[in-house]
């Protein structure tokens, strides 16, 4: 009947609403970076038409794009590395997408060959090359693939559920589920307070508007770079 924020200061006065948060904005952020790091660093090399085995590796990328393990190769491999029940487990399995690896392989291939090869004759390395002119020239498609990257991050719930056992390391995903779930979204985030409990419909939404809220703030900031990410493909000289 009235306006109030008792089910947010209830949620935040759980540890395991908090832990679970945390939790998912440094998988969210690290996650990013590995993944953005090992696509670009794959990408570069492929966009070169003299490197060797190219044709080789693009059709093993593409092989990848059109054909999935499924969820028990995956869970295997984590396995067999001993990642249960770490963070990692939530990064590496998808760590590099085929296709994203194919745009921005392509966005390099486009850019002129005339500037590596000045570059390369002022005595710059293939690394510089990549770092000094490259780069700098990526920021729109870089920050286009870096949301992309975060939101899957963010909103990925099944590797939480499948490699992570320890409900101290639950992702924020898995947390909402629990609560939607249970018959008592009280118990499900082991709230113990016995002053004053909200409705429990209240919680269950304001968990999940707290879940969906960063990644809504986050997009404002690169939405310019979004646009031009998405809908130019060519390079300014």
């Amino acid at each position: 009947e009235t306006f109030t924020l008792e089910s947010y200061r209830y949620i935040f006065s759980a540890n395991t609403f908090v832990r679970s948060l945390l939790v998912t904005i440094m998988v969210t952020i690290v996650g990013t970076i590995v993944q953005l790091f090992l696509t670009v660093t794959f990408a570069y090399p492929l966009s070169r038409k003299q490197m060797p085995g190219r044709n080789a590796l693009l059709n093993l990328v593409i092989f990848a794009m059109l054909f999935s393990g499924g969820m028990i190769p995956p869970y295997l491999v984590v396995k067999g590395l001993g990642s249960l029940d770490t963070y990692w487990a939530l990064i590496l399995p998808g760590a590099i997408s085929p296709f994203n690896m194919m745009i921005i392989k392509n966005y390099f291939q486009e850019l002129p060959t005339e500037l590596e090869e000045s570059a390369k004759m002022d005595g710059c390395t293939d690394i510089g090359v990549f770092w000094r002119i490259f780069l700098p020239l990526s920021k729109p498609v870089l920050a286009t693939f870096s949301l992309f990257y975060a939101v899957g991050i963010w909103n990925d719930f099944m590797s939480g559920l499948l490699y992570i056992n320890d409900s101290t390391k639950w992702p924020i995903q898995v947390l909402l589920r629990q609560i939607t779930m249970s018959s008592s979204a009280v118990n499900a985030m082991g709230m113990m307070d016995p002053n004053y409990v909200p409705p429990e419909q209240g919680i269950k939404f304001a968990v999940i508007i707290v879940a969906t809220l960063p990644i809504l703030v986050f997009y404002p900031f690169l939405q310019k770079h979004f646009t031009k990410g998405m809908l130019v493909g060519s390079v300014k000289g």
